[in-house]
């Protein structure tokens, strides 16, 4: 069929064009266009080869603007996994979304932004994740804009074990309304299962943003190609296979370092150097014979966790509940099931510091027996506890050099405290009952903070004592791979060379060919002063410095609390005195590393 100019309202020109196009369409292009049509409504839109949001004509926005910007704050990559799924939500009901991490987003702009999300989780002990940092300083500082224009919400991501739970979340959200702007939708604070209210919360933001917009903003992306994904995520781990696990501590050592490999194959997971893996563990048996045996429970009993139904309840607490760390809301709802006046009185406002020290080193155990008796059901009960949390481990393999395989190296958590021993889950369950053959349900969390430099020639700083040493044998595999020629520079450090020196042979192999460039060790009992990482730091600062000077990019691996703020700390030291700079410019000058990503922490 043939367009003609008089009874159509194109132009002769614009009617060439379409008899042009319209034969060569296939019918799944033309039923593309109709809903890409229906979808721009009045508005002018620009077809591309890949997926894209309509484009509004200026004249369009300028009272109400269909541009989205969401700005992450991520230490491990879930908030910036949730932004990003954020962005093809809003993408896909018609919105112009710009997605940033908060230290790659100019702060001058935000007073140009109409429509903001801030997905930001929250580290250690109340701390912004440190590509959050500067944006942070800037909103709570003078400089920070008056924002009347703005419409916000916040997403925070935490854990309640911790006392600061969510409070870089909650700083944001208080900050963006001191400085005039209104929330399009309430923050919501997400413990560590957090996969249903993220959900909530990105349906209630999409269903504000289009009521303002005047109606539900239809798709603009309906029958657009998809990229291609694994099925296996987060809220569907894969089943790997174990493949070997070895303790790569020597005889005599006071540690026990699990190596464990992993099948991929037929999982269609991908990940990168840098990258972490996700593991649903099993809580210890004997752990859950003792609960179950104390609350004289029935372990066959029936019993439902989240959307799951009819699971036997020693099933639910070996494979689905959390009952190895106590939090303030699990005793603020347990006291509701206990007439103990003990337990309602440490639950009560003005007894924080006396519920702090009750929740350091105790378990579900501890708690049950002693606040008994308990009142309610079974249901009632399990149904405070959290869902199971993964944990998360650095890759320590590069996926090139070892197809369809990933690496771990985990170190056995064990202690004793309050006069019983006790355990990591995970690492434990990898140390003692995991065998060859046998499979653990994991999942790729990808981690765009802790990544190789783009240029192979770019050198490298790596610092990793202990089983920080993991992600820093991924980069040296995959370097050997492409045959980066950048220098690198390890700094590894543990108890005891004989029997701690973890992958000793493979770091002598890359230092003899060429591979890795320098390497200094510390181990700290071998010598009657304690030598660290940060002390060999020290004695090599003039290079050290050198190297930076020359672009290099500094990695720290490891304990945050101690070795990675030392380490800092060292840094500082380091730029300060071969710098011949203050303290203040030294600080400076770090900070600006950070910011061109020369400076990335992989801290736990």
């Amino acid at each position: 069929m043939q367009l003609q100019v008089m009874n159509s309202p194109f132009n002769q020109e614009q009617a060439e064009l379409l008899n042009r196009l319209l034969p060569t369409l296939t019918e799944s292009q033309k039923v593309w266009l109709s809903g890409y049509l229906a979808a721009s409504q009045s508005a002018s839109a620009v077809i591309t080869s890949e997926p894209q949001a309509v484009q509004l004509p200026a004249e369009n926005t300028q009272a109400i603007s269909k541009e989205v910007t969401i700005l992450y704050g991520s230490q491990t990559g879930n908030a910036q996994g949730l932004a990003e799924k954020a962005r093809k939500t809003l993408e896909g009901r018609g919105f112009q979304v710009n997605v940033s991490s908060m230290s790659d987003f100019k702060p001058n702009n935000l007073k140009k932004v109409q429509n903001l999300l801030i997905v930001v989780s929250t580290h250690g002990e109340g701390d912004p994740p440190d590509n959050a940092l500067s944006f942070h300083e800037f909103i709570h500082g003078r400089r920070a804009p008056k924002l009347e224009d703005l419409r916000f919400s916040v997403l925070s991501l935490g854990d309640s074990s911790y006392e600061f739970f969510c409070q870089t979340g909650k700083e944001f959200d208080s900050r963006l309304e001191e400085l005039g702007g209104t929330r399009v939708y309430p923050r919501v604070d997400c413990d560590l299962d957090y996969d249903e209210p993220a959900a909530e919360w990105l349906e209630g933001v999409a269903a504000s943003l289009s009521e303002i917009q005047g109606g539900s903003t239809a798709s603009a992306i309906a029958g657009a190609p998809q990229a291609v994904e694994s099925a296996y995520s987060r809220t569907n781990p894969f089943k790997a296979e174990v493949l070997e696990t070895i303790n790569l501590n020597g005889r005599g050592s006071n540690k026990e370092t699990r190596h464990l490999e992993l099948s991929l194959e037929g999982s269609g997971l991908t990940f990168e150097p840098g990258d972490s893996l996700g593991i649903y563990p099993e809580n210890d048996p004997a752990l859950v014979s003792m609960l179950v045996e104390q609350m004289e429970w029935n372990p066959e009993e029936l019993v439902t966790v989240g959307k799951q139904e009819n699971i036997p309840l020693k099933e639910a607490l070996t494979s689905h509940l959390e009952i190895t760390v106590l939090t303030k809301p699990l005793l603020q709802k347990a006291a509701e099931l206990s007439t103990h006046d003990d337990l309602r009185a440490l639950v009560s406002p003005g007894n924080e510091e006396k519920l702090k020290a009750y929740l350091e080193g105790r378990d579900l155990l501890d708690l049950v027996r002693d606040f008994a008796p308990w009142s309610g059901s079974v249901q009632d009960f399990i149904s405070i506890l959290r869902k199971m949390p993964a944990r998360l481990y650095s890759i320590a393999s590069s996926l090139s050099a070892n197809p369809d395989e990933v690496h771990l190296t985990i170190g056995a958590v064990r202690y004793e405290t309050h006069g019983r021993e006790r355990s990591g889950v995970c690492s434990i369950l990898c140390a003692e009952r995991l065998n060859p053959g046998d499979v653990l349900p994991v999942y790729i969390q990808h981690n765009q903070n802790f990544k190789l430099p783009e240029n192979p020639d770019t050198p490298i700083i790596m610092v990793g004592p202990g089983t920080g040493v993991a992600p820093f044998r991924s980069f040296m595999q995959e370097r050997e791979e492409i045959g980066a020629e950048g220098k690198s520079w390890m700094f590894f450090g543990d108890q005891h060379f004989v029997t701690d020196f973890l992958y000793q042979t493979e770091w002598q192999k890359w230092l003899k060919d060429g591979v890795l460039t320098k390497m200094d060790v510390a181990f700290s009992r071998d010598t009657q002063e304690k030598v660290y990482v940060q002390h060999r730091m020290l004695e090599h600062s003039q290079e050290l410095f050198q190297w930076l000077q020359e672009g290099a990019v500094l990695y720290i691996c490891g304990d945050e609390k101690n070795m990675a703020h030392d380490v800092h700390n060292t840094l500082i030291d380091i730029i300060e005195k071969e710098g011949g700079m203050a303290r203040e410019q030294a600080e400076a000058y770090l900070a600006d590393m950070q910011k061109q990503k020369r400076y990335q922490r992989d801290v736990y």
